[in-house]
């Protein structure tokens, strides 16, 4: 879409008419007309210039002639259309036919009005289109509203930490391209939440989102599944059948797990990405496919391209907006939040009153590391609801590992021996891998250090294994 003419932008609390005719006469009768009547009009000589303002203006109502040179009528509904479905077109002939008005009506004409016509019967036309303009409108927007209730419902990204936002930030930045968008982080961190936000603030959230799990399906049937198959093409396959990639056209689709695919799939994977087109299991013609890619990873895939494991070329093509969700643990801040949601969300399944956490129950949920991160929180409060009998959760009603793994106190009124230096480094260089689940990689980026260097602290300290 062309950026929009600030001389275009319509009125407010007028509704917007693009007139389109090849007769500059009868383009300033109406334009006057329709002004004194309290519309907003825009007028256009001849279809060519019509059809370069429907993008420019974005009308209320479109009034076009049916007769005219190189662009008729029929061509500036079918542009108007295809802008906006929601736009009325009116059409005005000097020639009308029954088959005619037929022909209009079935392209989606909102009226077929014959000329000459009366001013009063053209402006009644006119304000029935502008009310059917508007609760069009009203209506989308409300069902919008409906499916983000739901979707929020649901599970939308919830949280307030420092870096928990900048992805949201980052999420909702990029939502309004079509750009690919790469998101990584741990399992249970919310790849899918985000994928799903960035998709619900796109211009596709009318469109469907699909999702498939990439490491979950053997080779053959991802392949399948991902862009379909012909009939024949395999044992089992009677029928031809449809992949992913095209039944998600005009909304997204989300690859999870993409880390796991074979170097086969990936080749295939890189020609979609490239191409925009899938070739069906089996078939040799290649189908074009409209719909927007976003992936996800728990792998590091810089890591896996090193041992040969993931093609470089596809991560470059992957990799154009980068998201990386922080852990559980390094947002705890957010536990009670989540928690919050997760118990008025189970309440409400369950049809019973919501239950609260206790502070000492809640103080060790902070102080757990989370290792299934979002995920494992979510089962954990879904447990306690389930099997505490009273209003309250506390901290036996937590599973047996998160209760039993208080935190240390960082200080103590016992007497202590000064540590020496080579101790502390110690204890904090196995502090951050621990929190990093063994992680060598993503604990010497929080260190600050070389993998290289970490490696050769870890084997001085003798904890290598």
């Amino acid at each position: 879409m062309t950026d929009r003419d600030p001389s275009l932008t319509p009125t407010r609390d007028k509704p917007t008419v693009l007139v389109v005719d090849d007769e500059s006469g009868i383009l300033e009768t109406l334009e006057i007309l329709l002004r004194n009547e309290g519309f907003s009009p825009h007028v256009a000589l001849g279809g060519k210039a019509g059809l370069e303002k429907i993008p420019q203006l974005s009308p209320d109502i479109v009034l076009t002639d049916v007769r005219m040179p190189q662009v008729g009528g029929v061509d500036i509904l079918s542009a108007a259309r295809a802008h906006d479905p929601d736009t009325p077109v009116i059409l005005m002939t000097a020639q009308a036919t029954l088959q005619s008005a037929m022909q209009a009506v079935n392209e989606g004409a909102f009226y077929y009005i014959q000329k000459p016509f009366r001013n009063d019967e053209l402006v009644a036309i006119l304000r029935r289109a502008a009310e059917h303009r508007m609760l069009r409108v009203e209506n989308t927007t409300l069902k919008k509203e409906i499916r983000r209730r739901d979707r929020s419902a649901a599970g939308a990204p919830i949280g307030t930490n420092r870096k928990w936002l900048e992805v949201l930030r980052l999420a909702e930045a990029v939502a309004p391209t079509e750009s690919t968008v790469l998101l990584m982080g741990e399992s249970g961190t919310g790849k899918e939440v985000v994928a799903r936000y960035i998709h619900d603030l796109s211009h596709r959230t009318d469109g469907p989102f699909l999702s498939i799990n990439c490491g979950a399906l053997p080779e053959g049937l991802l392949e399948s599944e991902l862009f379909g198959h012909v009939k024949g093409s395999f044992t089992g396959a009677v029928r031809d059948k449809s992949g992913l990639f095209t039944a998600a056209a005009g909304g997204t689709f989300f690859l999870d797990e993409i880390g796991e695919t074979t170097p086969a799939t990936q080749v295939k994977l890189l020609r979609v990405l490239q191409h925009r087109e899938v070739i069906p299991v089996g078939a040799t013609d290649a189908i074009p496919i409209d719909t927007r890619i976003l992936a996800a990873t728990n792998r590091d895939l810089e890591e896996e391209i090193k041992r040969g494991n993931f093609r470089r070329d596809l991560f470059y093509r992957l990799n154009v907006i980068a998201l990386h969700l922080p852990p559980l643990r390094q947002r705890a801040d957010d536990i009670p939040l989540l928690a919050e949601t997760f118990l008025a969300r189970h309440a409400e399944q369950r049809g019973e009153p919501q239950k609260h956490i206790s502070d000492s129950a809640m103080e060790i949920l902070q102080s757990y590391s989370w290792p299934g991160n979002v995920r494992e929180l979510e089962n954990a409060i879904e447990r306690a609801v389930i099997l505490t009998e009273g209003e309250v959760i506390a901290v036996d009603g937590l599973p047996e590992k998160i209760a039993e793994r208080r935190a240390e106190p960082l200080v103590s009124d016992r007497t202590a021996t000064n540590p020496t230096m080579e101790t502390i480094e110690r204890a904090y260089i196995m502090w951050v891998l621990e929190s990093e689940q063994g992680n060598k990689t993503r604990a010497a980026e929080v260190l600050g250090i070389d993998p290289s260097t970490l490696h050769r602290k870890l084997s001085r300290f003798g904890v290598e294994a």
